[in-house]
């Protein structure tokens, strides 16, 4: 939707914004809305944060940025509007999806409009026919969503609208019309919430399904006129794990990184996407499910495998392997028994390892002088003890010849176990070398 400019966060008073704790600090503003607000995860970071960062770096539209970590594109669709350069990986085959179409512009907006509206006539016909059972989703699909996730007849709907989608539209528009289907679903059709973690609400026993959709669809349509003004701007994401990411890229072509990857906690980032990715194909069963987690970075006990060896990167590392002798001694002092919990300190170290094998592998497609800024929060999930993200990354980075220039704070969030506030920053990097016209040219907290 083409919006109308003005001042930023306006309705917020500045003294407000100059608290870290201020939720306005992590939404999307109005005028940043078009393509990221056609699906987005609800922690995703915000699209000012992108463009603060590049101007912080210096880059325009000369240099590429990459986002390893990319998730739904909020780094790679901003630099496309912006006019640079981007790139991103995404190892979760939703978000992979939901990040590439955000980058596809080329759809006509009434051609759009004209087969959606089709496609709602032919669904809404149908409804009006009584069936004689409710389609349903397969045994072992329902045994990967969480249970409830979406009500009985709603599902019916929703099954229905999918079906004339894949039938009706072409190669050219089948992929925006069924993200818009995604994003009618979880926003509006299912009972999921986000708060921030996703859980089932309360029931809805039906819903206007083709409503829905066709609301998503008109948001998209009107973004698309203003989006097609823009001048045409490299963008891909690849479906790749962060970890081995020369498979994609080529070496020394990066000259910025902005991401924000998975911190180490038990959200199980699966579980954000699970109702759609099995709806739109992406995940059939267990198996499916079990390797996509596979090439994710192991950030929580539900996808750490028996034969998992990233934590031999930190081996090494005493204060990583101090705090999960800490986490396993507060295990076994409040007699902590389950399966998942005797995973916490392992899970600790595996994260960090798969962080830094992803670190020293990312130096191989970096320019000399590039900059980078890994958004990352404080966790204390593991039986409260604290971990400091940013500053165990700031190190690792070190150690493997990066410079850390700082450490900014972004914002501050409430710890729902200990109702302390955890600090979210940015680690500022620099890999050794000059950038011709580019200057690091804002003063970062003392690391």
């Amino acid at each position: 939707m083409a919006v109308p400019l003005k001042a930023e966060n306006a309705s917020v008073p500045l003294e407000e914004l100059l608290d870290h704790s201020h939720p306005a600090l992590n939404q999307v503003r109005d005028v940043d809305r078009a393509a990221h607000d056609w699906y987005r995860f609800v922690l995703s970071f915000p699209p000012h944060l992108v463009q603060d960062y590049l101007k912080r770096f210096g880059i325009d539209h000369k240099r590429q940025v990459l986002d390893p970590f990319c998730g739904t594109g909020t780094t790679v669709v901003e630099c496309k509007k912006l006019g640079i350069p981007g790139v991103g990986t995404e190892a979760n085959p939703m978000a992979w999806f939901a990040g590439s179409v955000k980058l596809d512009w080329t759809p006509d907006p009434d051609q759009l409009l004209n087969l959606a509206s089709s496609i709602a006539e032919a669904t809404t016909g149908k409804l009006r026919r009584k069936p004689a059972r409710l389609r349903t989703l397969s045994e072992e699909s329902q045994k990967i969503i969480l249970k409830n996730s979406i009500s009985p007849l709603p599902l019916h709907k929703s099954l229905v609208l999918l079906e004339q989608i894949q039938k009706q539209s072409g190669e050219a528009y089948s992929r925006h019309l069924l993200l818009t289907f995604a994003r009618a679903v979880v926003s509006s059709i299912s009972n999921l919430h986000f708060g921030p973690e996703v859980g089932v609400g309360k029931p809805k026993d039906d819903a206007p399904v083709v409503d829905f959709w066709m609301q998503e669809v008109v948001k998209m349509v009107d973004d698309l006129r203003y989006l097609q003004t823009l001048e045409p701007t490299s963008a891909t994401i690849y479906q790749a794990d962060s970890r081995e990411i020369l498979q994609v890229l080529q070496p020394d072509s990066i000259d910025a990184v902005i991401t924000s990857p998975p911190y180490p906690n038990e959200k199980d980032y699966t579980r954000t996407t699970r109702l759609e990715s099995v709806l739109l194909g992406f995940i059939r069963n267990k198996q499916e499910l079990r390797a996509l987690k596979q090439g994710l970075i192991r950030s929580n006990t539900r996808n750490v495998y028996k034969n998992d060896t990233d934590d031999l990167w930190v081996a090494n590392h005493l204060e990583i392997q101090r705090i999960a002798g800490e986490i396993e001694a507060r295990r076994i002092e409040l007699g902590k028994t389950s399966g998942f919990e005797r995973m916490y300190a392992r899970t600790t170290k595996l994260y960090f390892g798969g962080m830094a094998k992803h670190l020293a592998e990312l130096r191989h497609i970096l320019r000399p002088g590039a900059c980078l800024g890994y958004v990352v929060g404080d966790q204390a999930s593991y039986l409260r003890v604290m971990i400091r993200t940013g500053k165990l990354l700031a190190e690792i980075a070190e150690e493997l010849g990066y410079e850390v220039v700082g450490i900014d704070l972004f914002r501050t969030r409430l710890a729902t176990a200990t109702r302390e506030q955890l600090r979210e920053e940015v680690v500022v990097l620099r890999w050794p070398g000059t950038m011709p016209t580019t200057e690091y040219r804002f003063a970062s907290h003392a690391f």
